[in-house]
C-alpha cells in the first residue's frame, strides 16, 4: 500500500476490575467478580465482568452469578471478592483516558468506555518508529496519571490495529507494519479475527481450516463455496490489509432497532438477557433481508421510573453476523445493568450501517416498541 495510514487501537485492561482494585485497594491476585449479589450461590444474577485471577477459575461476563460462586466462593466459604460495582466510577476512569489520548489523534473515535482507535498517521509524519515511541508514552501516562493499564496494537487500519492490541495483553503494545502481514497471519487462529465466532470457525474446521494463513491459502473462489462469497471476500481484504482505516467520532443517524417493554417491571436478569439476545436475532435478520451489515451495537436499558441508559460498543469493520452482534448484546449488558433496579424496556439498536449504492432506498431507520 502506498502510504498506509497508522491507526492505533487502545484497550484498557479488565477495565471495570482494574477501576474496582484501584478505587477499593484490593488485591489482584484475590479474584474479584463484578455483578449480581450471589446470595452464598442462590441468586439469579449474572456476572457482570471479572479480573484475571476470577477469568482462570472459567469465569466470565453473563454467567449465571451462582454458577460463579459455585466456581469460585466468596467468604466465609471460599477467599473471593463480590461487588455490585459503580457506573459513576467507570465514567470517571474512562473521561480521563480520553482525555490523555485524544490530543494525540489527528482523528479520534471511543468506541467504548474502555477503547479508542486514533489515527496518528500526521502527528508521528508516517513513522512507525515515532507511532511505537508515542504508545509508550501514552501507556506510561495512563499508567502514572490513572493507575490503570491499557494495550495498545499498531497497524494500517481498524482491524489489524484491534488484533494486533491483544496480542501482548495486559500492559503491552505490538506493532504490525504492512510488509509484515503475512508473517503476522502465519498460523493464528482463526477465531483471532474480529467477527469470527465459533459459528463460523466451526464451519471452517469441518474443512480443515483452522488458522488465517490456510484460509487465504484455500482461494476466495474455493472458500466462498464453504462460506459464500461475501465473507470470502472480506477475510481476503482482512489479509492482503485493505480494510477501512477510517476513524470517526461521529455516529450514523441510519440505524435498525427494536425494543421490547415487558408486562411488568423485571428484576431476573436471565430473563431481561434472553429477550435481548432474541431482539439482536430479529434485528440482524432485519438487516440482513435489507442487504446491510453494521458495525455499531448498542443496548437501551430502561429501568423503573422511566430512567433510561444506552450502552454501545463499535467494532473495527461492518459486519452482518448475527453471533457476532450477540456475543456484543450480551456483554454490553453484563457490564452495564444496574443490579439493583427493576427493568421495564430492553432494546437493542445496530448502527453505522453500510450498504450497496443500489439498496440505499430501502434503508430505513427502524424502532419497534412490542
Amino acid at each position: 500500500m502506498d502510504n498506509p495510514r497508522i491507526i492505533v487501537h487502545c484497550d484498557l485492561d479488565a477495565f471495570y476490575a482494574a477501576v474496582e482494585t484501584l478505587h477499593h485497594g484490593f488485591d489482584e491476585s484475590i479474584p474479584l467478580i463484578i455483578g449480581s449479589d450471589p446470595e452464598n450461590g442462590r441468586g439469579r444474577g449474572i456476572v457482570s465482568t471479572c479480573n484475571y485471577a476470577a477469568r482462570a477459575y472459567g469465569i466470565r461476563s453473563a454467567m449465571a452469578i451462582s454458577e460463579a460462586w459455585r466456581r469460585c466462593p466468596g467468604q466465609p466459604y471460599g477467599n473471593a471478592i463480590y461487588i455490585r460495582g459503580s457506573r459513576g466510577l467507570y465514567s470517571r476512569a474512562s473521561r480521563k483516558v480520553m482525555k490523555i489520548l485524544k490530543p494525540s489523534a489527528q482523528f479520534f473515535e471511543q468506541a467504548s468506555i474502555d477503547e479508542a482507535y486514533l489515527d496518528i498517521t500526521e502527528q508521528v509524519e508516517n513513522n512507525w518508529d515515532s507511532a511505537l515511541a508515542l504508545c509508550r508514552k501514552l501507556q506510561e501516562e495512563i499508567m502514572q496519571v490513572i493507575g490503570l493499564s491499557a494495550s495498545f496494537g499498531i497497524a494500517s487500519n481498524r482491524i489489524l490495529a484491534k488484533m494486533a492490541s491483544e496480542v501482548n495483553k495486559p500492559n503491552g503494545i505490538f506493532r504490525i507494519l504492512p510488509d509484515e502481514l503475512p508473517d503476522f497471519f502465519e498460523g493464528r487462529n482463526i477465531r483471532e479475527v474480529p467477527g469470527i465466532g465459533k459459528k463460523r470457525a466451526t464451519q471452517l474446521h469441518e474443512w480443515g481450516i483452522t488458522t488465517i494463513d490456510e484460509m487465504y491459502t484455500y482461494g476466495e473462489i474455493s472458500l466462498s463455496r464453504i462460506t459464500g462469497e461475501r465473507f470470502a471476500a472480506w477475510i481476503t481484504r482482512v489479509y492482503e490489509g485493505r480494510t477501512s482505516s477510517e476513524i470517526s467520532p461521529l455516529r450514523s443517524r441510519k440505524s435498525i432497532g427494536k425494543e421490547h417493554t415487558f408486562d411488568y417491571d423485571r428484576e431476573n436478569y436471565q430473563v431481561v438477557l434472553e429477550n435481548l439476545l432474541s431482539i439482536v436475532r430479529r434485528v440482524m435478520k432485519s438487516a440482513r433481508e435489507v442487504g446491510v451489515s453494521g458495525r455499531l451495537a448498542e443496548v437501551k436499558i430502561r429501568y423503573t421510573g422511566f430512567e433510561t441508559h444506552t450502552h454501545g460498543r463499535s467494532i473495527p469493520v461492518t459486519m452482518d453476523d448475527e453471533e457476532v452482534f450477540v456475543s456484543l448484546a450480551e456483554k454490553l449488558f453484563a457490564n452495564n445493568v444496574q443490579t439493583n433496579k427493576k427493568i421495564r424496556l430492553i432494546g437493542f439498536r445496530l448502527g453505522h450501517l453500510d450498504t450497496p449504492k443500489t439498496k440505499q432506498t430501502r434503508l430505513l431507520s427502524i424502532i419497534e416498541e412490542e
